[in-house]
């Protein structure tokens, strides 16, 4: 607490006016109460005060006991603590900038890149960075990781254990024993079972033949193990690592004293372990290249804790370095290091099966290969085609040009959605997964069993199929030819055959169709997902049922999709319906189903049919 040294007299005639406290150069702190007292012989301008006396620091036990009682002719201020703060530097001393925190976590930015490879390879990527590590007996590795876990590595996809190679512990002698106890450690798992592997034969291992299994390595790791040993595949198996950890040689003989254990001499040197198999707790990186002695108190106080209460224990602080290859960084990361400063990064593509359909702008173009081939390194095995769309959806089968990147050139995938699976090529039909929250919302919240769904713009079914799984019947029609066959065999392979008719048909054509025929089930739900054009085939239902002869039957419920990039889209888009009635539509529901482009929305508008639209005369040319 903060007080300034001295305190001047006030004598009060009458009320202090407010602007008269201005004209001094108090200092405000907000979490205490300061008696100070001033004398006003006369009013001094600001520029002749003469600056406070330096700040003190008292306890606040000295201070409160003055500040409970109120005396006549003194003033209680309650003080901020910037403006103390800011008094006492200008007074004092010119300010000092901010301590910035240290670099933290891995960057391709920082650490230093791995020497010795060309610069297109992949391992150009590569970044090492140096750490600490207490090596520590495997049996005590769990428990030691979980009461360090604040000052361990913790870095993403880095596990704060390692183990070295080739670090089993056999054919070793046994490190020294605690004196406080000479009782041996309790062999360990791996230990027993590479002991009954050499004791058990061919007939023990038909007794045991999981033991036989995890005792016998694979067939990869065998091949692996050989091609390290001959150099072969050396280089393909360095690139699948994401990372690895290497421990530093020590220096001489006269530097074995700095790496002493922290319980007396417990502690081991430079290859001074023997005998059992042991790991490395990775510790913070700001731990590195230190000391025993000056590792913080709480990593002090565990490893004394674990050497009194755990029997015998040995540990040992070792300088290592850990590298991160090229499959560590994430796809942001390695794009940033690669396009030129400025660019903004791509920030994610729309996945149709195993193809990432990209939307590429015009300063990506002259790096589209690149970011392809990022793209797809870092999705393996999901991904396994890259494409880009050249142009927008011109024609009237909806088909997009796309231009292959990277990958396989086949376009034709299979897309899982809700449970159903959907052929798609999407070079001759069109698919936007971004739309299935969407289907699934028709389907799940309004339609009901004893429906009859017409799809006016089916596609390769994904709203027929879905909604066939749920409702009694579906009318599916496209003008697209390839749309109609991949329909057709997605029906068969998601076994709803009959619960769907498919119809290759004009939308005009196909909806008089249903409405003027005598089907056995009648038309409830009417759905119209062709958002460029749907509003303008709307005429088709004006008149749509004048020549019935039958009574009365119950009007459809048509969900109809548009764009609009008016100020209110929604006011927007029902205009055009009404125009496309002739008629004012009532009781219009809009649903809002995404941000297409800044400033423009795709709007799904649903409402039942008017009988008067209905009954009234056709003003559209029957195809």
């Amino acid at each position: 607490m903060l007080l300034y040294e001295g305190i001047y007299t006030l004598k009060f005639i009458a009320t202090v006016p407010s602007f008269a406290l201005s004209l001094f150069p108090f200092a405000f702190y907000s979490s205490s109460l300061y008696l100070i007292r001033v004398q006003f012989p006369c009013f001094t301008p600001y520029s002749m005060v003469t600056p406070p006396p330096p700040l003190l620091r008292l306890h606040p036990h000295r201070i409160l006991p003055r500040l409970r009682r109120f005396t006549p002719g003194r003033l209680l201020l309650r003080l901020h603590p910037k403006s103390l703060y800011a008094t006492a530097s200008t007074s004092q001393a010119a300010p000092t900038a901010p301590l910035q925190p240290p670099p933290h976590g891995p960057s391709l930015r920082r650490g230093r890149p791995t020497t010795g490879q060309p610069p297109e390879a992949p391992l150009s990527f590569s970044r090492t960075f140096d750490l600490a590590a207490l090596r520590v007996p495997a049996a005590a590795c769990a428990s030691l990781e979980r009461r360090l876990r604040g000052h361990l590595l913790n870095w993403p996809r880095v596990r704060n254990i390692a183990r070295l190679p080739n670090d089993d512990g056999d054919g070793f002698l046994s490190p020294p024993k605690s004196p406080r106890s000479s009782s041996a450690l309790p062999p360990t798992a791996v230990a027993r079972r590479e002991k009954l592997a050499r004791e058990f034969n061919a007939r023990g291992f038909v007794e045991f033949p999981i033991l036989a299994k995890m005792s016998r390595p694979a067939g990869r790791t065998r091949r692996e193990t050989k091609g390290r040993e001959t150099g072969g595949k050396e280089t393909k198996y360095e690139k699948d690592k994401v990372y690895v950890v290497e421990v530093l040689e020590q220096g001489g003989e006269d530097d074995e004293d700095e790496w002493k254990g922290l319980v007396g001499d417990e502690g081991f040197g430079k290859g001074a372990w023997r005998g059992e198999p042991t790991r490395l707790l990775l510790l913070d990186e700001g731990h590195a290249k230190r000391r025993v002695d000056e590792l913080p108190e709480a990593v002090k106080v565990v490893l004394e804790h674990e050497a009194e209460h755990g029997g015998p224990f040995a540990y040992e602080l070792v300088q290592c370095q850990i590298t991160l290859f090229y499959n560590y960084w994430p796809m942001n990361e390695v794009l940033e290091a690669l396009l030129p400063e400025g660019i903004i990064i791509p920030a994610g593509f729309e996945t149709v099966g195993h193809i990432a359909h990209l939307n590429l702008r015009d300063e990506h173009l002259p790096y589209k290969t690149l970011i392809a081939q990022v793209v797809l390194d870092k999705n393996k095995p999901k991904i396994q085609t890259v494409v880009n769309k050249i142009d927008a959806i011109q024609n009237d089968y909806r088909t997009m040009q796309l231009e292959i990147l990277a990958g396989h050139d086949s376009l034709v995938t299979t897309v899982i959605e809700s449970g159903l699976r959907f052929r798609v090529d999407l070079a001759t039909v069109y698919w936007n997964s971004r739309l299935s929250t969407e289907r699934q919302r028709l389907v799940n919240s309004i339609f009901q069993n004893s429906d009859v769904v017409c799809d006016v713009f089916s596609g390769v079914g994904p709203i027929a199929i879905s909604a066939a799984k749920k409702v009694k019947y579906v009318y599916a029609n496209d003008l697209n030819p390839a749309a109609v066959e991949y329909l057709e065999r997605n029906i068969v392979l998601n076994k709803l055959e009959r619960k769907i008719e498919v119809f290759n048909m004009d939308a005009r054509r196909f909806v008089n169709a249903m409405f003027s025929s005598q089907h056995v089930h009648p038309v409830t739900q009417v759905v119209m997902n062709l958002p460029k054009d749907a509003a303008e085939f709307l005429d088709v239902f004006r008149g749509i049922l004048r020549n019935r002869q039958t009574g009365h039957i119950a009007m459809p419920k048509i969900h109809v999709y548009g764009f609009s990039k008016a100020e209110d889209p929604e006011y927007d888009f029902h205009e055009r319906i009404n125009l496309a009635l002739c008629d004012n539509v009532p009781g219009v529901e809009m649903h809002r189903v995404r941000l297409v482009a800044p400033g423009k929305w795709m709007l799904c508008a649903s409402f039942t049919l008017p009988e008067s639209v209905a009954s009234a005369k056709a003003n559209y040319i029957t195809c």
